[in-house]
Parts: C-alpha cells; sequence; structure tokens
C-alpha cells in the first residue's frame, strides 16, 4: 500500500510540475513574443507544390547569390539532400556570402555535431532556435520555431511548409508524394521576411541587425496585393475567426493537422448554419502518433453539419492554406491545429489577388482529384480500436 501511495505522489507530483512549468512558462513567452502584423504589401508570388523543384529554384537562387544567404528552418534532417543543401551553403561562406542558418533545436535535434562544426569552419553563421532551458523546461521544450524563411540577397524570399529532407521530395517510401505549399516572393514584401528572419536570428543569438539598412533595399512593386503576420502561440486563432467570419460563399481549409479546438469549431459550425460551403482537405496517411485521431473528434460535428471532408491519398498532404470565397487565400507555416494555435511560432502570409486565389484553387481541384470523400455514414463505421485512441488523444491534443 505504501508503494502505491508514494507512486500515486509522484505521479502527481509530476503533474502539477508540469501544469505549473507550462502556465508560467507560457506567461513568460507571451510577455516577450513580438507579435507582428506587417503592413499591406505588393508582391510577385510563385506557387511551388513541388520539392523537387523547390530544392533546384532554392538551391540556384543560393548559387547566384553574392550579398547574404540567410536560412531558417524547422527541420532539416541527416540525408543526402540535406548534405548537398547545407555543403552549398558552406561553399557560398567560403565565397564571402553572408551565410546565416538557423534551425529549430527540437525539429533539427538530429543533425550532427560535426555537420555543425563543419560549416561554422567554412564561416557559415548557425544558432538554434528555441534551445530547451530552466526554469520552464517543459514549456521550451514544447515552444518550437515552426517557420520555414529563406531571404536570399534581401531581393528573393521564399516562405511555405517544406522543410528539408528526402521526403520533402517523395524519396521516402512510406510516403511517397509530398504535396506542399511554398511561395517564392519577390517584391515589397521580401523587406518583411527579411525583417522576420533577422527578428528570430537576435532572439536566438543576440546580434541585434534587424534596422540595419544594408538588409533593406527599396523593393519594386509587384501585382499581388498581400500582408504577412508573424505569430508566438498566440494570436492564430484571433486571425482564424476572422477569416471564417467573413466567408459568405465558400471556405476551404488544407491541412495535414485538423485540431481546431473548441472555438474556431463553434465559428465553422455557425458558418455552414449560415449557408457557407465549408470544404476541408486531410490526408489519409498520419506522419505522427495520434493526430488523426485527434481529428475524428471534430470531424464527427461537422460532417452531419455539411462540412464536406476529403482526404489525400496520392501521397502526404503537408500543404497548409485557407480560401476564403475569392477574397482572401492564407499560405504559409502554420497548420490547422492547437500546436500552432498555442505554441509555434509561425508566418502566413495573407493575399487579396483575386487572380492568384483562382490559379491556387486549381492546384487544390487537381488534388480534389486525389482524394476520397469521407462521408458521415463512414466516419460512424470506424473502429472500436480507433474510438478508444481519439479518447487518448483528444486528451493529449494540445501537444500532437
Amino acid at each position: 500500500m505504501t508503494q502505491f501511495l508514494l507512486i500515486g505522489f509522484i505521479i502527481v507530483a509530476i503533474v502539477c510540475w508540469l501544469r505549473i512549468d507550462y502556465h508560467f512558462g507560457r506567461k513568460n513567452h507571451l510577455a516577450k513574443s513580438k507579435y507582428e502584423v506587417f503592413p499591406l504589401r505588393k508582391s510577385d508570388f510563385e506557387l511551388i507544390v513541388d520539392g523537387n523543384h523547390l530544392f533546384q529554384d532554392l538551391m540556384d537562387c543560393i548559387r547566384k547569390s553574392t550579398k547574404s544567404v540567410h536560412v531558417l528552418f524547422y527541420i532539416v534532417r541527416n540525408d543526402q539532400i540535406s548534405e548537398d543543401f547545407l555543403a552549398l551553403l558552406g561553399e557560398k561562406a567560403q565565397q564571402g556570402v553572408e551565410v546565416r542558418l538557423l534551425l529549430d533545436y527540437i525539429g533539427s535535434k538530429r543533425l550532427k555535431k560535426q555537420t555543425i562544426q563543419g560549416l561554422k569552419e567554412k564561416g557559415v553563421l548557425f544558432a538554434y532556435t528555441h534551445k530547451p532551458r530552466l526554469p520552464f523546461l517543459f514549456y521550451s521544450s514544447q515552444a518550437r520555431n515552426h517557420r520555414k524563411i529563406s531571404v536570399i540577397d534581401s531581393k528573393i524570399a521564399y516562405l511555405g511548409g517544406f522543410n528539408v529532407g528526402k521526403e520533402y521530395l517523395g524519396h521516402d517510401l512510406k510516403f511517397g508524394l509530398w504535396r506542399d505549399y511554398h511561395l517564392k516572393v519577390t517584391g515589397e514584401g521580401v523587406n518583411d521576411l527579411q525583417k522576420q528572419f533577422l527578428k528570430d536570428w537576435f532572439d536566438a543569438t543576440g546580434d541585434n541587425d534587424i534596422e540595419n539598412p544594408r538588409y533593406y533595399p527599396v523593393q519594386p512593386a509587384g501585382a499581388s496585393e498581400q500582408r504577412f503576420f508573424a505569430t508566438y502561440g498566440e494570436h492564430l486563432k484571433k486571425h482564424v475567426i476572422e477569416f471564417i467570419q467573413m466567408a459568405k460563399e465558400e471556405i476551404f481549409i488544407c491541412s495535414p493537422y485538423f485540431i481546431p479546438g473548441e472555438q474556431v469549431l463553434h465559428e465553422l459550425l455557425l458558418a455552414l448554419k449560415r449557408g457557407v460551403r465549408v470544404r476541408l482537405m486531410v490526408p489519409m496517411k498520419s506522419d505522427h502518433p495520434l493526430v488523426k485521431e485527434a481529428s475524428f473528434p471534430y470531424l464527427g460535428k461537422l460532417l452531419p453539419a455539411g462540412c464536406e471532408v476529403y482526404r489525400f491519398y496520392q501521397g502526404f498532404y503537408h500543404a497548409k492554406g485557407i480560401v476564403i470565397d475569392d477574397r482572401l487565400c492564407d499560405i504559409g507555416t502554420a497548420n490547422f491545429d492547437k500546436r500552432s494555435q498555442y505554441l509555434n511560432d509561425e508566418m502566413n502570409c495573407l493575399i487579396y489577388d483575386k487572380t492568384f486565389i483562382h490559379e491556387f484553387k486549381k492546384y487544390i481541384d487537381e488534388d480534389l482529384t486525389h482524394s476520397e470523400q469521407l462521408t458521415y455514414k463512414d466516419y460512424q463505421k470506424r473502429p472500436f480500436q480507433q474510438r478508444i485512441l481519439e479518447i487518448i488523444a483528444t486528451c493529449l491534443s494540445h501537444f500532437l
């Protein structure tokens, strides 16, 4: 009996510590956060949906760089594409180009120390962002920098969902084709992505070049009206709710993880009630435990209300996008889940150009042809084992 009491006491103590750590860690993090909605800009965009295309284009752009290469990724793997990418950064640093590489500590934790040391010896400025640290060890291990920003010579920038690894090129047999959305940006908005990178670099290193004019050349106005916004584990939910509330005809949500939380779910149900067509596309496969199970309780409320749910089966669907009527599309790094709402640092781009939105919809429509619609009847047939996992996933959904 004494043993059981001791074990019970230890469990209660751990739970209490986790809750206290999370509460005060989050409070501390938000007090230091730099949530920013950037000004309305005019930029040009190329939408890239294939990893091979993205990395060929990005690496070609880096090869041509003459002044600076600033790269932030959540994940860099230990594989051939990662080695090729990092080798190129080393080459450019040796040529005298300023190369800064910023990686999330947890996301890229498997990157070898000797690889990092080799980059530094070649002149690459390297830093990890969001290292877990005391006194809020648990919270700091969960709050990640999920942004993927690359800025070349302060003239060309990239933002989106791709990381660096073979699976993102479709070379992982487990996942096959990898669908994602990434933007190549030129024009006025490049300065905002440059500024965000330098903010994250300052947070990680203390080196402050945020207002250094050499990184902010005068940019030409592009064709598309747009706005960037950066979130730090807060405010994303507010934006999502605003998007849903403005919809008059259609909402289309693309996300690898659909764990919206009760407030966002409520707004989606209200949108359906007022006659808005709501469509959702998620992957058939899962790349993380329990994320698919965590989505099903929400789908169980949306499906009978008229929401259309499609599951992409051609490969893995990692794309992140929201379309509201023909008025707005949102493409960036944030998933439609609690982790992006409450824990991750994210960067998203709002594009108001109808021509671009129509082109974006064409890609979505193409992916719909490789998707299977989930009906409420199919939903009700899910096995007992999955329903048990859904209960567990719901309890853990904040951290999935």
